[in-house]
């Protein structure tokens, strides 16, 4: 259940290592770098000067780099265990893994089960029929195909998230059924962008700051401290023959994620498939265009958050929305009309 890449613009001051004044004591600062989590990420964090503004960018690499390792379900590591050793492993005997791992999957786990059961991280062998049919369709577009439906079925017997077991003190991981994955790409980037966060402030690195990991954006402060102006964030118009921009939201201490239909697909016989999968059918979700979430619950929630509305019904999706505080979204359905929670319009720049 991956998220779309880029699915957020950050209505921003852009400068690549060149100070835009606000006040006279900082500047803003901005780069973009492009190998971490198969995305595009851009930071923009007022500092000092440049020199600083680039030593914290390099401890900023090299966590978002860790996460994106530890994380991973497709890369093997020398070095460490991760999720893609984990799914080797874990269904013979329990694995020692990394506290974040484990910190990942309570989380991911506690949301399934308590929030949304459409989100859940054991469908990994399901979603691997997905991912191998999208890959074939991008190297032979003209033979693209789905999944084979009895191979979804059988696959789908793998997925109960009761037979994923997390044991804390111990810090392993252990599937009862041998043939379940693991597969994190509802909550993956939302999470290791909420550690990262926590990371900032502990070391006290960029009070002020508007980071996106593949349209996964966490902010922080104020883009203007003197004026008290939050960060713009523009929210892609799901329409992409369209030639209007989408909305912009201004946001501070916050989260903004969207799970789209628009980014990661392939074609069969003229018929797009998105890369979200509902659990109940085995197929791509279809309600939706486009989602998004605004919360100050932090990134690992807007993340996974994002994709439950995708797949849910409007109405459920709205229910769960509204019975949380501090959180906001807006729905896009196949038509492109917008429809939102109570509260949403308030953060839309006027």
């Amino acid at each position: 259940m991956k998220k779309g890449l880029c699915i957020f613009l950050c209505t921003l001051c852009f400068v690549s290592l060149f100070g835009c004044s606000d006040t006279g004591k900082n500047d803003i600062y901005s780069e973009t770098v492009y190998d971490a989590f198969d995305t595009v990420t851009t930071v923009t964090a007022r500092d000092t000067d440049a020199e600083s503004f680039n030593g914290h960018l390099k401890l900023f690499c090299d966590r978002l780099r860790h996460y994106d390792m530890l994380f991973s379900i497709y890369d093997e590591y020398d070095d460490a265990v991760n999720l893609y050793e984990i799914n080797q492993k874990a269904g013979k005997a329990p694995v020692k893994a990394d506290s974040d791992i484990i910190a990942l999957l309570e989380f991911s786990k506690e949301f399934c089960k308590e929030k949304c059961p459409y989100v859940n991280i054991c469908m990994g062998s399901v979603l691997s029929l997905w991912h191998e049919a999208r890959e074939q369709a991008a190297e032979n577009p003209d033979s693209a195909k789905l999944p084979d439906a009895a191979a979804l079925k059988k696959a789908a017997e793998h997925t109960d998230i009761d037979k994923l077991i997390i044991d804390r003190e111990n810090e392993t991981v252990f599937f009862e059924d041998s043939e379940m994955k693991l597969d994190v790409g509802a909550t993956a980037k939302g999470f290791a962008a909420q550690l990262i966060a926590d990371y900032l402030k502990e070391k006290g690195i960029w009070s002020d700051y508007a980071i996106s990991i593949g349209g996964n954006v966490i902010t922080s402060g104020f883009k203007d401290k003197n004026t008290g102006a939050k960060w713009n964030i523009q929210i892609e118009n799901p329409d992409l023959k369209s030639s209007a921009s989408g909305e912009v939201v201004s946001v501070s201490d916050m989260a903004v994620v969207t799970s789209g239909d628009y980014q990661r697909f392939f074609t069969v016989d003229g018929k797009r498939y998105c890369h979200i999968i509902d659990p109940k059918t085995l197929m791509p979700a279809e309600r939706f265009s486009g989602v998004s979430v605004i919360t100050d619950k932090g990134a690992a929630l807007a993340d996974a958050l994002s994709t439950a509305l995708f797949i849910l019904p409007y109405e459920e999706g709205k229910r769960l929305i509204e019975a949380l505080d501090g959180t906001e979204a807006v729905w896009y359905d196949k038509e492109y009309n917008k429809t939102c929670s109570s509260g949403y319009e308030s953060y839309v720049r006027k």
